[in-house]
């Protein structure tokens, strides 16, 4: 058994993201990941305050229940948030755990630079608990097929996600999930500095037809983080490890190149 990657999904879906890259990897690495608090098959507590800062506490006790000491973060949208408040963690010699690489996927790094769609600030409004109870699958389906790139979801791939969704009525507490995007604003200079100043290595994986956080996000993170590593992957969206999971796999193995014999 290898080296373990902790994969932390996005909004408003769910681990099953990972699954056209959980084979190949798994034939190299021991991999972990769970659904987070009110997504796919957790708990959806509908009266909740949900934060990111909660969901690193319970990503941090998830590794600690599975015994494991050392991760490898693979990250995407909502995760990417995480991910950057565990790094936050480990500069403060806090964490119960090391880091020892991260590869973010498409996300709201920056809150600057996250360029939300009507929906999401829509769900993140006063009219969101509207919106979250009128929420349907054709909602889901506009959506998405504006954020994915060349490559868009059959029906039955977006059928797979709004199952995942609206598990136990996941789709009428979204405007509560979507609060991360506050969290991002609130935290943004200490997750900033976790970028700058933390001496993991990392990989930024970018989809640059994103509309929310495509080519615009992989050249702000190339001006404010020291020695950037980014792959653009052009014709590609929101969601590269489902959009194109072979070029992540050949771009996310070279996070390891220097740590081959370790591995």
């Amino acid at each position: 058994m290898g080296e373990t990657i902790l994969l932390i999904h996005g909004f408003p879906t769910a681990s099953w993201d990972w699954h056209r890259l959980w084979l190949p990897l798994s034939e190299r690495f021991r991999l972990i990941a769970c659904d987070m608090l009110g997504f796919g098959f957790s708990d959806k507590p509908r009266e909740h305050n949900y934060s990111v800062i909660e969901q690193a506490d319970l990503q941090e006790a998830f590794v600690k229940q599975m015994r494991v000491r050392e991760v490898h973060l693979l990250v995407h949208d909502y995760g990417v948030s995480v991910a950057q408040e565990l790094l936050a963690r480990q500069l403060e010699n806090r964490l119960s755990f090391q880091i020892k690489t991260v590869c973010f996927l498409n996300g709201g790094l920056f809150p600057e630079q996250h360029r939300a769609r009507l929906v999401q600030r829509l769900l993140n409004s006063p009219l969101g608990p509207l919106l979250s109870k009128r929420f349907r699958f054709a909602h889901l389906t506009k959506s998405f097929m504006e954020i994915f790139g060349q490559n868009k979801p059959s029906e039955e791939e977006l059928l797979d996600f709004w199952r995942l969704i609206a598990y136990q009525g996941g789709h009428r507490i979204l405007h509560l999930l979507i609060h991360y995007i506050n969290d991002r604003r609130r935290f943004r200079d200490r997750w900033l500095e976790a970028l700058q100043k933390s001496t993991v290595p990392m990989l930024l994986i970018n989809g640059v037809d994103d509309p929310v956080s495509g080519g615009h996000m992989a050249d702000h993170y190339e001006k404010v983080v020291p020695h950037p590593h980014v792959v653009r992957l052009a014709g590609v969206g929101h969601y590269p490890q489902v959009e194109a999971p072979e070029a992540v796999l050949k771009n996310y193995y070279t996070l390891f190149e220097p740590h081959e014999n370790n591995v």
